[in-house]
């Protein structure tokens, strides 16, 4: 086994860190590819919890290199924050690597971001505000700042003009509010410059001659299937490509290097943000499936709506990254439920839909079509091996691995590290 991808099957919070966690200690290297302080992993330790929003979950493991790709934009003092906030709880932080290649986030983007979403009113798409959309935005239109860029002070003063001449353009005409100095972003990036030098590598270089030599590399991936830019449920998508595909543009590591690509679902579904939810639970129980998973995200506290298991959902993320292995978190929240419900088809203007509808328009008009499974009482917090599961336990995830059509590897059954059923060797 060389290269591992581990990606979100649904809308994101499905609690990726956790099954990193759970394979870090058992790899070389483990690489964000996607993504920004827009996303974040929570992994329970010993008891301790960590909240990670720009380096990969591998940081907890020390004999893990953790890697951020060119696929992430950065925040730099997001990212120093991050660092310095692990070293403070005793975690080592001196091994990082971070792609030459990856575009920064810069002062005027997360303006830009704030102002644009207030602007859209009705019609917002529901952003974090933290600037990551119009970094892509201007990754792709030719004029972003590069990490490589911080240790030039020519190419970088001529690309945050060359960047202020529209946005400020933009900021002053349009949203009425202030220009910005080319000396204050210059300022702010140079503040945070010194301590990113050390760390900047040629990750694509560093990761080919890792697997080359036998070791294994872990991608790790921000957000999920359904927030792609491309796959997603667009316009309420992520400005990135969190799919399994985006594994290898976001870090240099071409398709034939992956071995295993491991989905992660929720035993349930949430969801951050604005964006059609089918089987959204807009009464009492949802806000009961919330408050037993605590359902708020982990960088941006927001309240995450919910919904019961959405097997239309996960299945096509399956099929589109072409998972091997299904890892089902956070299954001990459904304790306690006399039936627990399924969403196994979409019913759409009096039309029964099997599969994730084509158009925008039909996902919007869609209402789930629900199968009930027998619940469960017992606590299964304890269990480790799937036969110390209730039978009904046992049932729903039977079910749920016939529905997706990929085998359910690994389960959820608390926070804690050790709180894992390993049904399948995931490595």
């Amino acid at each position: 086994m060389a290269g591992i991808i581990i990606v979100g099957t649904q809308w994101g919070d499905e609690g990726k860190g956790k099954a990193t966690d759970q394979l870090g200690e058992r790899v070389d290297f483990v690489v964000r590819y996607s993504g920004g302080n827009n996303a974040g992993h929570t992994v329970v330790v010993g008891g301790e919890t960590y909240a990670l929003h720009l380096l990969p979950s591998g940081i907890l493991n020390p004999n893990c290199v953790p890697v951020i790709g060119n696929g992430v934009v950065i925040d730099l003092g997001v990212l120093c924050a991050e660092i310095d906030g692990l070293a403070a709880r005793g975690v080592r932080a001196d091994q990082v690597l971070i792609s030459a290649n990856a575009h920064v986030i810069t002062p005027y983007h997360r303006v830009i971001d704030r102002v644009t979403e207030r602007f859209l009113g009705k019609r917002k798409i529901g952003t974090t505000g933290r600037g990551v959309g119009p970094a892509y935005a201007d990754k792709v239109n030719r004029m972003g700042i590069r990490i490589q860029d911080l240790f030039d002070e020519s190419i970088l003063r001529q690309k945050i003009a060359a960047a202020l001449e529209q946005k400020n353009a933009l900021l002053v005409k349009v949203y009425n509010r202030p220009a910005i100095t080319v000396d204050e972003v210059y300022d702010e990036l140079m503040t945070y410059a010194p301590r990113i030098q050390p760390m900047m590598a040629d990750v694509a270089t560093v990761l080919n001659d890792a697997l080359d030599a036998g070791r294994t590399v872990l991608f790790e991936g921000a957000q999920a299937h359904h927030l792609d830019v491309d796959f997603g449920t667009y316009p309420y998508v992520t400005s990135s490509s969190p799919i399994a595909a985006g594994a290898c543009t976001g870090s240099g590591v071409g398709p034939t290097r992956i071995d295993r690509i491991i989905g992660i679902a929720k035993a349930y579904t949430t969801r951050v943000g604005e964006g059609p939810f089918p089987g959204e639970l807009l009464d009492d129980t949802g806000e009961a499936l919330r408050r037993a998973g605590a359902e708020y995200g982990t960088t941006t506290g927001r309240p995450r709506r919910c919904g019961w298991f959405d097997a239309l959902v996960v299945r096509q993320a399956a099929r589109v990254n072409a998972l091997t292995d299904v890892f089902l978190t956070k299954l001990d929240v459904l304790t306690g439920w006399d039936k627990v419900p399924v969403v196994v088809a979409y019913d759409v203007n009096g039309v029964r839909l099997d599969a994730m509808p084509m158009t925008q328009t039909e996902l919007h008009h869609a209402t789930p079509v629900y199968e009930y499974m027998d619940g469960w009482t017992e606590d299964i917090s304890s269990a480790r091996t799937f036969a110390d599961l209730p039978a009904n336990t046992q049932a729903y995830v039977k079910r749920l691995e016939d529905l997706v059509g990929v085998r359910i590897s690994g389960i959820g059954v608390g926070p804690g590290r050790e709180q894992t059923v390993m049904v399948h060797d995931l490595l």
